[in-house]
């Protein structure tokens, strides 16, 4: 578990074939063999490290759904480690597990973001959303996306500074939203017919 608050910027080093090389620094202080580490808000395993360096291996399913498979080297990465029980949650609960890629419609500070029609749902206005790993709150929905503001801290020490028109960034919806609807579907949808309550009737 994550709270969306990067610890630092990370660099490509190489990515060949599932492995994935990072270069870092403050995320490998207390770093073990399968350790979990967020790249750009996408939880991965840590399966080698040196001083400055560490790898992991991506999955297919995580290539189709994030866009780490765009990565080149040297390109910027936003890094996180999980959240210890005794830190402060300055973010909300990310879980590193990404939904969908959405597209930058318009860059920072004002980020405008198109996504998926199906995730709308669990975006509501001054609520959480995660943007490449970033926890940030939603200004206003969108039919086609939201908008969030990212102050100029944020703009200098994550990848959403550099993000440009048409960029694709890895996005989770606040798995609170996701539950909540869970739990709710059994008093929203009518009783299968047969069972108490349902629609069975003599004739």
């Amino acid at each position: 578990m994550f709270t969306g608050i990067v610890e630092e910027l990370g660099r490509v080093e190489s990515l060949e074939g599932s492995r994935l090389r990072l270069s870092a620094s403050t995320v490998l202080g207390d770093v073990t063999m399968g350790a979990s580490i967020a790249v750009n808000g996408c939880c991965l395993t840590v399966v080698a490290w040196g001083d400055d360096w560490w790898e992991a291996d991506v999955s297919d399913e995580t290539f189709r759904r994030t866009s780490l498979g765009g990565l080149v080297q040297g390109d910027p990465v936003n890094l996180e480690r999980p959240v210890r029980l005794e830190d402060r949650l300055g973010g909300h609960l990310v879980q590193g597990h990404v939904d969908a890629v959405g597209h930058v419609a318009a860059p920072a500070p004002d980020l405008q973001v198109r996504m998926p029609t199906p995730l709308l749902r669990y975006v509501v206005e001054k609520g959480s959303i995660t943007v490449d790993g970033v926890s940030l709150t939603v200004v206003d929905v969108l039919e086609d996306g939201f908008t969030v503001a990212v102050i100029p801290h944020t703009c200098e020490v994550t990848t959403l500074g550099a993000r440009r028109v048409g960029d694709p960034v890895n996005l989770e919806v606040d798995v609170m939203a996701k539950y909540a609807e869970r739990l709710l579907v059994g008093y929203r949808d009518p009783a299968p017919a047969g069972t108490p309550g349902g629609d069975d009737h003599e004739s």
